[in-house]
């Protein structure tokens, strides 16, 4: 890929991207893993691009701490919510509290218990596309990407389902605020966001223990509340903080993977004539949708020691941005790798993590894009795009916004 004009990689500011650079990351990030692979970014902190690289960090968290104390407390402030939150959440904490907190609702993803929400999401999925089909067209996000994941994990969470846009909006505003940079506007969002989350499970499970017959065979939320784990119990801050990661991160990478296989499928109708003459390639198809369009760009780690990443030094206490979207296109690692290809084999790519972090709920996100995908593509032959997709302007997250696609 060709360098970007105006672009000088020495100059590069994570926090002040380039003009282009939301809508088309890529050739900006091809310019920095091959001419600065280790970027020291005017803040201070390192921005990571290769492959092997970020492969590393997230190979020793002995040495690469997902701990946020530090980093987050001058961005939320130490009392705030979104500080409780950002660093109560699983995903920022090292083991043993990483450990014990993963380990108290991994159950809820065992292929017995994703079995069980097969059925459902066919279903689910079933009803969608019957209203895509009366209406001859979609706004794809709001009809069918977002609903499709956000039904499944309230569902398990047990969640009414005529509070599920709540749990949307306050899943927006909390993860907003993981973004690099935050207006006052998104500050405040976020911590009433969190506030609002707890007090709605608080009456949640208030509800549930009052009422154990009305819970699902298959709802986790009752169960989570009295797990233990080596004789330990989450305590209830724990426990709050456990189902907001879990509603949250249950539907926001899902979105938007879906969103982005379905864009990218109509791109290259040539893709979908093979997954139509070979239905066997819808597993590896749902992962280079994942390398191709990342859904989560930005992961961050902070040095516990002294650590060397190629040929730089960084001292302890050095917080890296891993760009997860660079590492997925490495030609280190990926033959072609700005190319669409869902025969492709074998497909390593990071966008669930590597290591003790990777995403608990990843079999979940994969089976519901399997069908979906498979599900989508078999019942419209003649599906098309009525407009390119609208991308977000977000940096961490690579958002679809609105998708309008149509059936004829």
């Amino acid at each position: 890929m060709d360098a970007t004009p105006n672009f000088e990689p020495a100059e590069f500011d994570l926090l002040n991207v380039p003009a282009g650079y939301l809508d088309d990351p890529y050739p900006y990030l091809a310019t920095l893993r091959t001419q600065a692979p280790v970027h020291r970014n005017p803040d201070g902190t390192y921005v990571l691009t290769r492959y092997a690289d970020i492969a590393q960090v997230y190979r020793d968290p002995a040495v690469w701490s997902s701990d946020k104390k530090a980093d987050f407390a001058p961005k939320f402030g130490p009392g705030a919510p979104l500080y409780e939150h950002h660093t109560t959440s699983v995903v920022f904490t090292d083991p043993p509290d990483h450990t014990r907190i993963r380990k108290l609702f991994q159950f809820a993803f065992t292929r017995r218990a994703l079995a069980a929400f097969e059925e459902r999401i066919a279903a689910l999925v079933d009803g969608y596309l019957d209203q895509l089909a009366d209406q001859g067209g979609m706004e794809l996000v709001e009809g069918f990407s977002f609903k499709l994941p956000i039904e499944v994990v309230c569902d398990m969470l047990g969640v009414p389902g005529q509070d599920r846009m709540l749990i949307r909006d306050w899943a927006l505003a909390i993860l907003t605020a993981l973004e690099p940079k935050l207006t006052p506007a998104q500050l405040d969002a976020g911590n009433r966001a969190v506030v609002e989350f707890k007090d709605y499970l608080r009456g949640l499970i208030r509800h549930r223990r009052a009422h154990p017959n009305e819970a699902q065979p298959t709802e986790v939320l009752t169960v989570m509340a009295d797990a233990e784990a080596d004789g330990e119990r989450l305590s209830e801050l724990e426990l709050l903080h456990a189902c907001i990661f879990m509603l949250n991160a249950g539907h926001e990478t899902s979105t938007n993977m879906i969103s982005h296989g379905v864009h990218e499928m109509l791109r290259h109708p040539d893709q979908i004539a093979r997954l139509r003459a070979d239905p066997g390639l819808i597993e590896p198809m749902v992962e280079e949708v994942l390398r191709y369009q990342a859904p989560i760009q930005i992961n961050n780690r902070r040095s516990v020691a002294e650590a060397r990443l190629g040929d730089v030094t960084l001292k302890a206490g050095s917080s890296v941005h891993m760009i997860v979207a660079a590492a997925n296109r490495d030609p280190a690692q990926f033959a072609q790798p700005d190319r669409f290809d869902i025969t492709r084999r074998p497909n390593r790519h990071f966008s669930f993590g590597l290591g003790i972090h990777i995403c608990a709920g990843n079999a979940l996100a994969r089976l519901e894009a399997a069908i979906a995908f498979q599900k989508l593509f078999d019942r419209f032959p003649r599906l098309s795009l009525e407009a390119p997709a609208k991308i977000a302007p977000r940096l961490r997250f690579r958002e679809v916004s609105a998708l309008h696609v149509r059936t004829a």
